[in-house]
C-alpha cells in the first residue's frame, strides 16, 4: 500500500542537511483521504488501548500493539517498515537503514490539554535489537489543530559543556499531515517547546515510525531516553533525581505511570 506523497518527500530529503541537526519537514505527507482517515481512526482519549506516561517530564500517551491498529492504520504501519520504504530514505540520505516492526517506542501517540515532554534525547541503541537507532518520522494526524494552541516540535543545540540542551534553534507546528524526519544520533535535544493549550476534543495526534542503522563508531550507548530539566526545574532536587531513574535500565520502569 503506497499511502505517501513521495514526491514531496524525496523533495523535502534533499533538504535533510540543517541545523542543529540533520532533519527535514514534508508536508502533505500521506496521499489526504488516508491522513483524515488516520486521524478519525485515532483512539479516543479515555481507551484502554493506551501506555500513559505521566510526570513532571513526559505527560502522554502511546500505543505500539499492531493488534489494536484499525485496518488502515495497520497498512500505514506496514508500509512505513517496507523495504519499500525504508529503501527509498536510505537511497536519499546515505545511510543503509533497518527498520523496526516491533516499533519500540513509536506507534501512536497523543497529548491532551497541557500535556508535555521535556528536551530530551532518544535512546541511541535499541533495547531488544542491540543496533543504533539513527532517524525518526513523526507524522501530525489532528486536522482541526491550531498554531495557537501550542506543543510545537523543538530543536535545541548541544551544550557540550554540560550535556545538557543549549539554545532553542528551531521550532515546528504539529500542522495535519505534516511529517518531520531527524537524525537521532547528532546530540539530537527535542521535546515540546510550547506548552499544549487545547480545547475540548481535540488533541495533538501522531504517529512515529523509528529506523535504525549497525553502530558507528562514535554513538551514544543509551538503552533509554535521558531527558534535560526546562530552565525553571534546573534547581528541583526530584526531578533531578526523577530525570536519573528514567535513564536508566534497572529504574526507569518506576518513572511512569503504566494504565
Amino acid at each position: 500500500m503506497n499511502c505517501v506523497n513521495e514526491r514531496s518527500l524525496v523533495k523535502a530529503l534533499s533538504t535533510f542537511n540543517q541545523e542543529p541537526f540533520d532533519y527535514c519537514v514534508i508536508d502533505n505527507f500521506f496521499k489526504l483521504k488516508v491522513a483524515k482517515k488516520l486521524c478519525d481512526n485515532f483512539p479516543k482519549y479515555n481507551s484502554k488501548v493506551w501506555h500513559t506516561y505521566k510526570s513532571k517530564i513526559e505527560d502522554k500517551k502511546t500505543c505500539n500493539n499492531w493488534n489494536m491498529f484499525d485496518d488502515l492504520t495497520y497498512q500505514v504501519f506496514s508500509y512505513l517498515n517496507s523495504d519499500t520504504f525504508v529503501n527509498l530514505i536510505s537511497e536519499k540520505i546515505g545511510i543503509k537503514l533497518f527498520s523496526d516492526p516491533g516499533l519500540h517506542g513509536g506507534g501512536w501517540h497523543i497529548h491532551s490539554n497541557k500535556g508535555n515532554l521535556n528536551p530530551h534525547l532518544d535512546y541511541s541503541i535499541h533495547p531488544k535489537m542491540n543496533i543504533q537507532r539513527r532517524l525518526n518520522l513523526i507524522i501530525y494526524l489532528e486536522n482541526l489543530y491550531k498554531p495557537h494552541y501550542g506543543g510545537h516540535l523543538g530543536f535545541w543545540e548541544h551544550d557540550k559543556e554540560n550535556n545538557l540542551p543549549g539554545k532553542l534553534k528551531k521550532e515546528i507546528f504539529p500542522k495535519f499531515n505534516r511529517a518531520i524526519i531527524f537524525d537521532t544520533s547528532q546530540n539530537s535535544w527535542h521535546g515540546l517547546s510550547r506548552p499544549i493549550s487545547l480545547p475540548q476534543k481535540i488533541y495533538r495526534k501522531s504517529i512515529a515510525v523509528y529506523y535504525l542503522c549497525e553502530p558507528q563508531r562514535k554513538h551514544l550507548n543509551n538503552k533509554r531516553a535521558l531527558f534535560a530539566p526546562r530552565d525553571d526545574q534546573k534547581k528541583t532536587k526530584s526531578l533531578l533525581k526523577l530525570i536519573k531513574m528514567r535513564v536508566s535500565e534497572k529504574t526507569y520502569h518506576k518513572a511512569y505511570i503504566k494504565k
